[in-house]
């Protein structure tokens, strides 16, 4: 599965932001479930106000438990 455009363009949008020196990790809740979340976040002045763009939260605990590789390392 090739990657999608809109995420595509939110990765260079976090890229852009990380090499301007626009980003920050806030506090935050999870609207479903109520838990603290850590947010990773672009940010940006607009109207003289900070406006934050949430990429995603840090995972809790050992993030490679959380995912299968998009390979398997015994291909090869």
């Amino acid at each position: 599965m090739s990657i999608p455009d809109f995420v595509k363009a939110n990765f260079a949008t976090l890229l852009r932001a990380a090499a301007a020196g626009d980003l920050a990790l806030v506090q935050g809740t999870d609207a479903r479930t109520g838990e603290t979340r850590f947010i990773l976040c672009a940010v940006a002045q607009r109207g003289g106000k900070v406006a934050l763009t949430p990429f995603g939260h840090l995972a809790e605990g050992d993030p490679y438990e959380l995912y299968d590789p998009p390979f398997d390392p015994g291909d090869g």
